[in-house]
């Protein structure tokens, strides 16, 4: 299997890309807390194709996607300049998100995406993350150094969520 993460611009197909993976992994990690429909009718009314193009070309932010295969599985959104409670006082702080489709994630998905990840945020302090209690990467996470700092909600649907962030240790 061949796979690869890039950095990608918001472009249609960028977005058409990103909105796969966002469907499915929405659907994945929500059909077993909130009914179907309510999905379906998340996916349909709330992910817009114009603000996320818009959002992405935001200078601050940066979008890294995984293909296996040149199949679609995964991204990560590296936002920076965004805060969260408990920020050191002086640090900068970058938010990222992290998805990897459930049903194709596998270590080498994860090592490729978290790579190429943190190259991008190596001019940080701290990386920040909101994460479902039942996301299948929270132990991928802790294991690579994040500590949970804060109990949350998060995501569409408000489900119980961890803030989990990392320290970057520069030389």
């Amino acid at each position: 299997m061949e796979i690869i993460s890039k950095f990608t611009v918001g472009s249609e197909e960028g977005i058409s890309d990103l909105i796969t993976i966002i469907d499915s992994s929405v659907y994945s990690l929500h059909k077993d807390f909130v009914s179907e429909d309510d999905i379906k009718s998340y996916i349909n009314n709330e992910i817009d194709p114009r603000r996320m193009i818009n959002e992405l070309n935001n200078l601050s932010n940066q979008l890294v996607m995984t293909y296996a295969d040149q199949r679609p599985v995964g991204y990560s959104i590296i936002k920076s300049g965004s805060v969260y409670p408990g920020i050191s006082e002086g640090k900068r702080a970058t938010e990222i998100s992290f998805v990897i489709i459930p049903d194709l994630d596998t270590p080498e998905i994860r090592q490729s995406l978290w790579k190429k990840y943190r190259t991008a945020v190596s001019f940080t302090d701290e990386i920040w993350i909101n994460m479902l209690t039942h996301d299948p990467l929270l132990d991928f996470f802790k294991e690579n150094g994040f500590t949970v700092i804060a109990d949350d909600q998060t995501g569409p649907f408000r489900l119980p969520s961890y803030i989990l962030k990392m320290e970057i240790h520069k030389n």
